[in-house]
């Protein structure tokens, strides 16, 4: 009898996962699971303790339900992915294991891990890895000369013609495996890594919970999603983004949903069609990590930026970690990032665009400062969005681009309604004088316990575009210099 080994990563469920149905596809075959885990790993690449707890949680329901289809969960926890390699050939040897299933992570460490394995394991093992995490696999959408796109628009036009040429539908749960019932409690689920509670309210735990998220979002949301997705006192979003990173839901499952909901066709409907635009710039960003390998490593994609001479400053750099810039909109959004583990799309923009356009502290720096808290966090959508708003990456926002936090705030939270929420200390602040409380207490002779602002935007704004502009030059002198 076969025996087939499913190494589950960020595919924690048992609907619509590739690798767990092709390893059931076998009727006879033995089918075990297995998860390592790498807390020394997870600390270089500054997982968040709320994503770890997150992640925890689910690793525990996905156990209970492979379980269920009488498919064994084992765990093993170890320092690093070298060693995680080394454990699971000998797993793999003690369980007589004939083939080994698992779906692609495309990060550099990860996919030089995947590479490793299925070398040392070539002549024991058959190895099968599945493009599980995206929509469309990354070879299927490039140019005709057959690079990668690096602007999102044309990217999306050829994302879309293949996306209607493809079969997407889910896979359902695999059938219940004949055998002993097995035992939930074979390994106990334990990390060696900070875990901090998270909100299970605002995401509650399983695959169920998940669907059903998804499907009320469809449903009753996704229609005015174009208008409501950026105002900040509304629940306009999914989210689903915690989901989505550890593979709790699928892509192709958010996609159907949507089909479900809009059978007519999605791109006739705005509020759907950019929520499935949503996705494919989830997906692009997965496309670029294959792509440039060096995005794994904390490059900038565009060269010149390299030049940049950022500003050090670890005084600034917490106040702006901590919520205390003096600019609400900001410091509203970071108070809802290390309370929650999440933050609004629209106020990562905002939040990311004041770090380097108003602080001129080098993007990387923030990027590894989310990672740190977020439960969604990401690291190609992450960095993708961190690396459009400080002006280095491909498509990126050009570096002129600016935004000024005060009418940012004004314009997606014009109430103010989300910034009373976060810092109440504004609560004496009227609504029309909101985004600028220091300039109303000022001329007010009121105390407020809260900040001025650190930074002023104008001349912050000039400091900027003369850092960028210079180190354009520079670079493009340097190669005069050296074509010469």
């Amino acid at each position: 009898m076969p025996t087939h080994l499913v190494w589950l990563r960020h595919d924690l469920r048992v609907t619509d996962n590739r690798a767990l149905n092709a390893a059931c596809q076998h009727s006879e075959a033995k089918v075990l699971a297995v998860f390592i885990a790498t807390p020394i790993q997870w600390k270089t690449h500054h997982m968040a303790p709320r994503q770890a707890a997150f992640l925890l949680a689910h690793l525990k329901a996905v156990q209970a339900r492979l379980a269920e289809l009488n498919i064994p969960l084992h765990y093993h926890e170890c320092d690093d992915f070298q060693d995680a390699v080394k454990w699971l050939i000998d797993f793999c040897d003690h369980h007589k294991v004939d083939k080994l299933f698992y779906n692609h992570q495309y990060e550099i460490n990860e996919s030089r891990r995947d590479h490793a394995l299925e070398k040392k394991l070539s002549h024991q093992v058959i190895c099968q890895g599945f493009h599980d995490a995206v929509l469309l696999p990354p070879e299927k959408v490039l140019k005709e000369n057959g690079q990668m796109y690096q602007v999102f628009t044309p990217f999306r036009r050829a994302f879309l013609k293949q996306l209607f040429l493809t079969n997407l539908s889910c896979i359902p749960v695999p059938k219940k495996r004949d055998g002993p019932q097995v035992s939930i409690s074979l390994t106990e689920l334990s990390f060696d890594y900070p875990l901090l509670d998270f909100d299970t309210e605002l995401f509650p735990i399983g695959e169920a919970a998940a669907q059903k998220q998804l499907t009320r979002f469809c449903d009753a949301k996704v229609s005015a999603y174009s208008h409501a997705r950026d105002m900040l006192a509304i629940k306009g979003t999914s989210g689903l983004s915690p989901y989505l990173t550890l593979g709790i839901l699928s892509p192709r499952q958010c996609l159907g949903c949507l089909r479900e909901a809009f059978p007519e066709g999605i791109e006739d409907h705005k509020g759907a069609f950019d929520w499935l635009n949503e996705l494919i710039w989830r997906d692009f960003y997965r496309h670029l990590l294959i792509a440039y390998p060096r995005l794994s490593k904390g490059h900038p994609f565009i060269g010149w930026t390299t030049f940049v001479q950022w500003h050090h400053s670890d005084s600034l750099l917490e106040k702006w970690q901590q919520g205390q810039t003096g600019y609400p909109i900001v410091d509203a959004a970071m108070r809802q990032l290390n309370t929650t583990g999440w933050m609004h799309n629209r106020l990562r923009m905002i939040t990311a665009s004041f770090l380097v356009k108003d602080l001129l502290i080098d993007w990387r720096l923030g990027e590894r400062y989310f990672m740190s808290q977020l439960i969604d966090g990401d690291l190609a959508a992450n960095n993708g969005g961190w690396q459009w708003a400080a002006s280095t990456g491909t498509d990126a926002a050009p570096y002129f681009r600016i935004f000024n936090p005060t009418t940012q705030g004004e314009r997606f939270d014009p109430k103010g309604e989300f910034i009373r929420h976060w810092l109440p200390e504004l609560n004496p602040v009227p609504e029309s004088e909101i985004h600028q409380p220091w300039s109303w207490a000022e001329k007010n002779h009121k105390q407020l316990d809260y900040p001025t602002p650190i930074v002023d935007h104008q001349q912050a704004r000039q400091a900027t575009l003369s850092a960028f502009a210079t180190a354009k030059n520079l670079s493009e002198e340097m190669k005069h210099n050296h074509a010469q």
